[in-house]
C-alpha cells in the first residue's frame, strides 16, 4: 500500500549533507511507490512560537500567519514524517527546533505516524548524536501513537558532500525503500 511520506530538510545547505541524505530516502520511497514530498526548511517562513496561548484558548490554530500552518497541515495528513538536521553542538539545529516549537497549535493531530531521523555531523561517532536524537523523541513522546521507524547517522561529514559514497547514502535510500 502506498503511503504518504513527508520530508522535511532542515539543512540551511541545498545539497548540504543532511539534505543530500533527505534525498536518498526519498528515492528509495519513491521506488517503493510511495508518494514524497520535500520541504525545504530554510525556503519557508517559520516564526518563532511567542508564548501566546491563542491556539489553546481559541481553538482556532495558530495567531502567527506564517509557512508553518501549511507546514503542519501536511504533518497531519502524511503517513511518515522524515525529519532531517544537520548537527549543530550536539543538537538540532534551530529551523528544525523552531518547527518543532510551532507545531503547539494542532501537535495533538499528529498521531500514529511513522517517524524517521536523519542526522549529519562532522563528528564520527554515532553515540555523539544521541542529544540530537532525544530532541527528536522529546517531541514524538508529546505525540499520539508515534513509531519511530529508523535513524540514519551521516556522521564525518563535515564539508558539503561529504557525505556522498558514504554508507549512511545507502542506508538511507534502504531505509526509504523500506517505508
Amino acid at each position: 500500500m502506498s503511503k504518504s511520506v513527508l520530508i522535511m530538510s532542515a539543512s540551511p545547505r541545498k545539497g548540504g549533507n543532511s539534505d543530500l541524505l533527505c534525498d536518498q530516502f526519498m528515492r528509495g520511497a519513491e521506488e517503493a511507490g510511495n508518494q514524497t514530498e520535500k520541504i525545504y526548511l530554510r525556503d519557508k517562513t517559520i516564526g518563532y512560537c511567542i508564548g501566546c496561548g491563542t491556539c489553546f484558548i481559541t481553538k482556532e490554530g495558530c495567531s502567527i500567519k506564517d509557512d508553518m500552518n501549511d507546514i503542519l497541515e501536511r504533518m497531519i495528513v502524511a503517513d511518515v514524517i522524515v525529519m532531517a538536521t544537520p548537527v549543530y553542538f550536539y543538537t538540532m539545529n534551530g529551523q528544525l527546533k523552531t518547527l518543532i516549537d510551532r507545531t503547539c497549535a494542532r501537535y495533538t493531530e499528529i498521531s500514529d505516524k511513522d517517524f524517521y531521523f536523519i542526522v549529519a555531523a562532522a563528528d564520527n561517532s554515532e553515540p555523539a548524536m544521541q542529544r540530537t536524537l532525544e530532541g527528536f523523541r522529546g517531541f514524538t513522546s508529546c505525540l499520539e501513537g508515534p513509531n519511530e521507524k529508523g535513524v540514519v547517522y551521516g556522521t564525518g561529514a563535515w564539508n558539503i558532500g561529504d557525505i556522498k559514497g558514504s554508507k549512511a547514502m545507502e542506508q538511507a535510500h534502504e531505509m526509504g525503500r523500506a517505508v
